[in-house]
């Protein structure tokens, strides 16, 4: 007759595999896969659940740890940097991830506990005590405060303001954000083209009474744009050479 053995409930297989992991005192980040995978295969088999639910979780870790074993076995793979791929990093991610909840878990279930201990007593001051203000003597307050103490006082508040003040920030300028349309740019475009079919880039920045970074950025943009919608054809015939912007006739209803 065989002794009888009393297996610990675990709450699922990363549970054990956390088990496994700290009863042997084993690195976390550099587990023996082979070691880990038969003592896993032997709380498999002492497993007596009829709970199919139950037993398909820790047999789908199971069929994990073979493979990775199986993996470990092959020659290592390399990604595009061309470091080794440990089979195992996957699963450490998750055990990691399941050990962090299991603790913050635990913290919770004890300051639940905690909490169940504590009691607390509603202010039961009387409203004259409640109400009571402590006279001020001023004469004492003030003792043997002179003008020149009080202005030393008011001289060192101001020099702690001083202080606190950045030399080199402080002079800048306010920025204010320089609002652009796209679509006014667009607009804009289109007129020019309107008035004349053929223009180069920098006409078009010519007649425009701002010529900040951002209108130089956002005409480009609305020119692209429009010449997506084939309202336009832009040519350069050398690199860093004229931009040159042609309007399609019919686009934008220009007579000829």
């Amino acid at each position: 007759m065989g002794i009888p053995v009393k297996l610990p409930v675990f709450e699922g297989p990363l549970d054990l595999l956390l088990h496994l992991i700290e009863s042997n005192k084993i690195d976390i980040y550099d587990i023996p896969i082979v070691s880990i995978t038969d003592q896993y295969m032997e709380y498999i088999r002492a497993m007596e659940s009829r709970d199919l639910n139950v037993m398909s979780e820790f047999l789908v870790m199971a069929a994990t740890l073979l493979e990775i074993k199986a993996k470990m076995l092959l020659p290592a793979e390399v990604d595009e940097e061309g470091e080794e791929i440990d089979p195992r990093a996957e699963l450490v991610e998750r055990l990691l991830e399941y050990k962090m909840y299991k603790y913050m878990a635990c913290e919770l279930r004890d300051r639940a506990g905690l909490a169940g201990k504590v009691l607390y007593k509603e202010a039961t001051i009387p409203a004259e005590v409640a109400s009571y203000i402590e006279p001020v003597d001023l004469a004492e307050l003030v003792g043997d405060l002179t003008l020149q103490k009080l202005h030393e006082v008011f001289r060192s508040i101001l020099k702690k303001q001083e202080n606190k003040i950045d030399p080199v920030r402080s002079k800048f300028g306010t920025i204010e954000k320089e609002e652009v349309s796209l679509e006014d740019k667009m607009s804009y475009v289109e007129q020019c083209l309107v008035r004349k079919q053929r223009c180069s880039f920098r006409t078009l920045l010519e007649g425009e009474a701002k010529k900040s970074k951002m209108h130089v950025i956002v005409t480009f943009l609305a020119v692209l744009e429009l010449m997506k919608t084939g309202k336009l054809m832009v040519q350069q015939e050398e690199t860093f050479g004229e931009i040159v912007i042609e309007a399609r006739e019919a686009k934008l209803g220009v007579k000829a």
